[in-house]
């Protein structure tokens, strides 16, 4: 039990009573920080969460958008931080299944998994490697485990998550309009607990989530079931089909306390139930652990006495549990019974509405030089640097991650990981594209423009796919809010993403707080997560092989923005300098120029400059395609820089297509039509990776070596340390 002393006095005044143990568990549960967003939630209004296709709905877990033809796609985030650092397979594993089951609530088909990962130098750090090794392999085993493919995702490791992991799991939906669950109940309507068994595992969860980790509370950790939770989605999609549900909603953070109380201050109703009815996994649970419990592959659902039975008859042929534990009242009381006895009975409005808090902020102080640069120490070979930094974690090819996932399953996939974006067909001949990412270095060093950069990296991404961005999903991950100047970090960023996405006109469509991010050596790095969803009206750009005589073209200006860049923190071990910043103009007309250039099929690939900069994106299509090309650094277009700063700079806005060279000329047309600054910079063939400035010969690599090195690195240094 986790109350504050000021809310216990609250919860007292509230009721007019000294509450029961179980109230003081299921309200200490609901009221968390993880469950209540009491720190957050009255900021987080700010975002824009309306839109022309977004669809509101009461009581839905996912965001919901109409994508035309009668269809609507889905999508959630969850975090799964503090259960993964303590027990990573199982941690991880239980984040895709209750993000699943957020997209299931809705009555959609989860069609797509993404996942987002953070974890300590794993160069140095043994534990480091452990908790990714074991978090991937949880991913894996559940998602490939359920038939759902895990397409896209990123992975970055930074001193910052030591001994601590950042499992985001985030997944999309898809299904018919006129069969979305519309939450509601009537006057004699049962509630129904189905799914797996109630146990111990998982008890206290919430609790857990919501403050600094200081001790490996294994039993805090949920026992992941993906077997069943396969059975659940089918059941629940053939009980939707029937029109059996009148409501429904997953069992997340809180177990049956925060889905009972939800539930029923959602709908305006009361729900009383009998603790006796709920099938557990062992037989002396006292009430208080069975409301509690986070026990996973467990939905609560609304039905009415008439359709129960054909909702039983389904659980039966499935082979699913299913208890009826209540029922509707109209007295807008949760009312907790076991037998006869009371053991709680509290208005659904108290226990769902935690107050607000409303805490202070202040500016950070390590912001006050964070800008001043250092003197960085010279590199005499920078072919020989370059090698170094393709094996670099955060630069090395991701495909021993994302080889353990079945990403084709399910035949919609037709782009696969390790581009930009993922793109999945849909049912109505449009196409779903979908990227999350997320910077910390960036964020840590300019929190506002930094959580903009995830942004606009994220629409990027599924530009270079062909797709519009339609809606957005954001994962805000900080500290602890007590915390003045983490708070404002936090306040920043949330500041940063609501001007960007207004300015675009992207909706916020779902999103998650997860707040008290702490390791023993202090507070993670402000981790804003920004996963992106754009359609695609006709075909998407699958990019195609490119060979000898293809030319380089790059849209949008290179600065002297090397804050928080992979090359200063890597290579000059160097914390600061000038953060990347997005001009809203210049990236919306970049944005709108590739988009028209890819709906006229006159390109090979767009592929967006970020992470490693100008040199390692080039490096990413020559290795992609094994094949050379020279680059002209002093072609570059904007600031007059020195050749390491254009090689490294991590500015935004920036695309490189490639073409042949019969459409060049298209090209330029097109890109001068919208004045978009750009440049013919390369072109392709031979074996080498070469960028020149002033006619001399700065980096030169072997593709093959180059590939080999960038390929290999990451696995090795997990396998072999």
């Amino acid at each position: 039990m986790s109350l504050e002393p000021q809310e216990l006095d609250e919860l007292k005044s509230k009721i007019g009573r000294v509450p029961t143990s179980t109230e003081l568990e299921i309200v200490a549960a609901q009221w968390s920080e993880h469950c209540s967003y009491k720190s957050s939630k009255m900021h987080l209004k700010m975002l824009p969460m309306t839109g022309p296709l977004v669809i509101n709905e009461k009581g839905y877990d996912s965001g919901v958008l109409d994508v035309g033809g009668g269809y609507v796609v889905t999508a959630h985030i969850e975090s799964h931080n503090h259960p993964s650092a303590v027990e990573p397979y199982g941690g991880a594993a239980t984040g895709v299944g209750g993000v699943v089951r957020d997209i299931l609530s809705a009555g959609t088909r989860p069609i797509a998994i993404f996942d987002g990962l953070r974890f300590g130098n794993i160069e140095k750090d043994k534990q480091a490697r452990w908790l990714f090794k074991n978090a991937v392999k949880g991913i894996a085993d559940y998602g490939n485990c359920l038939g759902i493919p895990t397409i896209g995702g990123e992975v970055e490791f930074d001193d910052c998550y030591q001994n601590y992991a950042l499992v985001d799991v985030a997944c999309v939906g898809f299904g018919r309009k006129d069969k979305l669950i519309k939450n509601h109940a009537k006057k004699g309507d049962v509630v129904v607990l189905l799914g797996g068994s109630t146990g111990r595992d998982g008890i206290g969860g919430s609790q857990f989530a919501s403050d600094s980790l200081e001790s490996e509370d294994r039993s805090a950790v949920q026992i992941p079931d993906p077997f069943i939770e396969k059975l659940i989605i089918e059941a629940i999609l053939e009980a939707r089909t029937q029109k059996l549900i009148h409501a429904m909603k997953d069992l997340g953070g809180g177990g049956l306390s925060c889905a009972v109380s939800e539930i029923a201050d959602t709908l305006d109703i009361g729900i009383e139930m009998d603790v006796n009815k709920v099938h557990t996994r062992e037989n002396d649970m006292h009430p208080n652990e069975i409301m509690v419990s986070e026990s996973q592959e467990r939905m609560l659902i609304v039905t009415s006495k008439v359709k129960l039975k054909k909702l039983q008859k389904i659980c039966e042929k499935f082979r699913i549990g299913c208890s009826v534990i209540g029922s509707v009242t109209f007295d807008n009381k949760v009312h907790v019974k076991k037998g006869n006895k009371t053991f709680a009975n509290l208005s659904a409005d108290i226990i769902a509405n935690a107050t607000l808090l409303d805490l202070p902020s202040k500016k950070p102080s390590y912001l006050k030089t964070i800008t001043h640069e250092k003197k960085l120490k010279p590199i005499t070979d920078y072919s020989k640097m370059m090698m170094k930094f393709l094996s670099a974690p955060n630069i090395a090819s991701k495909i021993w991650v994302y080889s353990q996932y079945d990403h084709e399953v399910g035949i919609r996939t037709v782009v696969k990981p390790g581009g930009d974006a993922s793109v999945l067909r849909l049912d109505n001949g449009k196409f779903l594209s979908v990227k999350i990412d997320g910077n910390p270095k960036q964020c840590y060093i300019n929190p506002r423009e930094g959580a903009i950069g995830c942004f606009e990296e994220a629409c990027r991404n599924v530009v270079c796919t062909g797709a519009k961005p339609v809606g957005m999903l954001d994962h805000l991950q900080f500290g602890s809010p007590k915390d003045p100047e983490i708070f404002w970090t936090f306040l920043e960023s949330l500041k940063g993403l609501t001007d960007f996405a207004k300015d675009f006109g992207i909706p916020c469509i779902g999103g998650k707080v997860s707040l008290y991010n702490e390791t023993p050596a202090g507070s993670i790095k402000p981790t804003p997560l920004i996963g992106v969803l754009g359609l695609i009206d006709k075909k998407p750009l699958v990019p195609q092989k490119i060979i000898d005589g293809d030319c380089l073209v790059i849209v949008g200006d290179t600065k002297d923005e090397l804050g928080g860049s992979e090359y200063f923190e890597y290579i000059h071990k160097f914390i600061g300098g000038n953060c990347p910043t997005v001009n809203f103009k210049e990236s919306k007309k970049n944005m709108n120029a590739v988009l028209d250039i890819i709906s006229k099929q006159i390109i090979k690939s767009a592929h967006d400059c970020s992470k490693g900069g100008l040199a390692v994106a080039v490096s990413e299509l020559c290795m992609t395609s094994n094949i050379g090309c020279n680059v002209s650094l002093d072609m570059v277009p904007g600031e007059k820089l020195s050749f390491d700063r254009i090689l490294f700079s991590e500015s935004h806005s920036r695309y490189l297509l490639t073409v042949e060279k019969k459409n060049i000329s298209k090209l330029e047309k097109i890109l001068k039509k919208y004045k978009v600054s750009f440049k013919n910079i390369g072109e392709f063939g031979g074996e080498k990776i070469r960028f020149n400035h002033n006619n001399t010969s700065v980096i030169n690599l072997r593709v093959d070596k180059a590939h080999k090195t960038w390929i290999n690195s990451l696995r090795d240094l997990v396998l072999h340390g």
